[in-house]
């Protein structure tokens, strides 16, 4: 499953076989980004924080 194509300026980073792609620009500013995978009453899906929107931003998807 693919989301988005390796593009020039992206960060790339792998961790347990699954590779993450993020514009450095972006990067930059929300560092440091922490990707979980969770499983609910709700489903399961990814949940994703950031230190953007003044100390986290979450979501699911992919669920």
């Amino acid at each position: 499953m693919s989301l988005d194509e390796a593009k020039e300026g992206d960060k790339i980073f792998k961790e347990d076989g699954i590779t993450f792609l993020i514009e450095e620009q972006l990067f930059e500013q929300a560092k440091p980004i922490n990707i979980d995978f969770i499983t609910s009453d709700r489903g399961s899906g990814f949940s994703i924080t950031s230190s953007l929107s003044g100390g986290g931003c979450e979501g699911t998807c992919c669920g």
